[in-house]
C-alpha cells in the first residue's frame, strides 16, 4: 500500500480526507465517497383533527418550510421545532382529518406527556392547528455504509488494517474533511464509526476501497446535492449566485457559507468602511443573511444566520470593524417579506426592524434606499 502525506492535496477535483480529529492525524485521502448524500432519519408526526388556515384541503404534500414550529396550546409548554419539514399530506382514508409532517427534530422535541391541541407555523404564517398529535416511530432500516473509493491509506491506517481486530477497526470519532477543487476546506462531517471492511481498489495498485459503518452518520439530504456540488467546484466568483434558489436550497447555501467561513482566515476591514448591500433578492430569511454576508465579505461570504449570530459577528473577527456605513439598496423588498414574522411561540415579530436595530447597535450607520 502507498502511504499518504497528511498535507497531500487533490488538485482539480473535490477531495476528502478521513482524519482522527482527537489526535490530529490523517487516515487517508480520496476523491470519491459513496453514501455522502441520502435521506437523514426524520421525526414523523400525525396531527389529528387538522384544521388548516386559509383555503385548501386538509393538508398539502411536499416541502413545508425550513423551520416549522409546533406550539402547545398550554402556555406552560415550550414550542418545539421541525427543521426542513415535509408533508406526505393525508396518510390514508383511515386518517381522514389528519395531516402528517416529517422533519429533523430539534434537540428537545415535543414536551414529554403533552398530547393536547397544537398550533403550527413556519415562522411567517400560521399553517393550522390540530386537537392532538402522535409521533410515529420510523420503520427499522439498515443504514447504508460510507465507502471511500480509491483511498490512499496512511501508514497508521495500514497498520490498523493489518491487525484486523475488532478493537483496531474501531476508529471512535472520525472526521471526513471535504476540500474543493482548489484544495480549500469547505466543511467536515464527524461521527463515531468503525471499519466494516476493505478491499484493494480496482483503480490503482496501493489504493483501497474502505467501507465505514454508517449507523451514526447523518447523510446530506439529496435535495442539497446540487448546491454542494456547486461549492465543490469552488466558492462563488460573484455575488447573488444563490438568488435563483428556493428557500430550502438557499438555506443549504448559507450552511456552506458558514462552514467555509469557519475554516478560512478572517481579516476585519478598518473602521469607517462603507458596505453596499444588494437587497433585490431578500425575499426570505436565508436570502437576508446571504445578502448581508456578501455585503461584508464578498461572494459566498458569511455574516451571521440569526439575530444572535449577527450580533456576534458585529463584535469583530468576521470582516467588520465599527463604526462603518451600510448602504442598503432595495430595502423595501426585505421590509415587505420580513416585517410580518412570528417568534417560535407564535407572537408577531418584525424581523426587518430587528435586523436594522441590531446592525445599528453594532456600529453600522445604515442608509435605506
Amino acid at each position: 500500500m502507498c502511504a499518504v502525506q497528511e498535507d497531500e492535496p487533490a488538485r482539480g477535483r473535490a477531495s476528502y480526507a478521513l482524519t482522527d480529529p482527537v489526535n490530529g492525524h490523517v487516515w487517508g485521502v480520496c476523491a470519491a465517497v459513496e453514501g455522502l448524500f441520502g435521506q437523514p432519519r426524520r421525526g414523523t408526526y400525525e396531527l389529528f383533527g387538522w384544521e388548516p388556515v386559509g383555503p385548501g384541503g386538509i393538508g398539502w404534500a411536499g416541502w413545508v418550510g425550513s423551520r416549522v414550529w409546533l406550539v402547545a396550546e398550554e402556555a406552560a409548554f415550550d414550542a418545539w421545532l421541525l427543521e426542513d419539514a415535509e408533508s406526505i399530506g393525508r396518510p390514508s382514508p383511515a386518517g381522514a382529518g389528519s395531516w402528517v409532517l416529517t422533519g429533523l427534530d430539534d434537540y428537545e422535541g415535543p414536551p414529554e406527556g403533552y398530547r393536547g391541541r397544537v398550533r403550527v407555523h413556519d415562522g411567517r404564517h400560521w399553517l393550522g392547528s390540530c386537537r392532538e398529535f402522535t409521533r410515529i416511530l420510523p420503520p427499522a432500516h439498515q443504514p447504508a455504509p460510507l465507502v471511500l473509493r480509491a483511498l490512499a491509506p496512511s501508514e497508521r491506517l495500514t497498520a490498523v488494517l493489518a491487525k484486523g481486530t475488532r478493537r483496531a477497526r474501531n476508529l471512535e470519532e472520525a472526521a471526513l474533511e471535504i476540500r474543493d477543487v482548489r484544495g480549500e476546506p469547505v466543511t467536515e462531517q464527524r461521527w463515531p464509526t468503525t471499519i466494516r471492511t476493505w478491499r484493494p481498489s480496482s483503480r490503482r495498485n496501493g489504493l483501497i476501497d474502505l467501507e465505514l459503518d454508517g449507523g451514526c452518520f447523518t447523510p446530506i439530504p439529496e435535495h442539497a446535492r446540487t448546491v454542494w456540488e456547486q461549492w465543490f467546484a469552488g466558492p462563488p466568483a460573484a455575488v447573488n449566485a444563490w438568488a435563483g434558489l428556493d428557500t430550502r436550497r438557499r438555506g443549504t447555501w448559507h450552511t456552506l457559507a458558514r462552514e467555509r467561513a469557519g475554516r478560512q482566515p478572517r481579516h476585519d476591514r478598518p473602521d469607517g468602511h462603507a458596505y453596499v448591500l444588494d437587497g433585490r433578492y431578500i425575499t426570505d430569511e436565508p436570502g437576508l443573511h446571504l445578502a448581508l454576508g456578501e455585503a461584508v465579505n464578498g461572494p459566498g461570504g458569511y455574516f451571521g444566520g440569526c439575530l444572535a449570530a449577527l450580533d456576534d459577528c458585529l463584535r469583530g473577527t468576521f470582516g467588520h470593524t465599527a463604526p462603518a456605513t451600510l448602504h442598503w439598496h432595495d430595502a423595501a423588498t426585505a421590509r415587505t417579506h420580513l416585517s410580518d414574522a412570528l417568534t417560535p411561540d407564535g407572537r408577531p415579530h418584525d424581523l426587518f426592524t430587528a435586523v436594522v436595530e441590531t446592525l445599528t447597535e453594532g456600529g453600522l450607520d445604515i442608509t435605506l434606499a
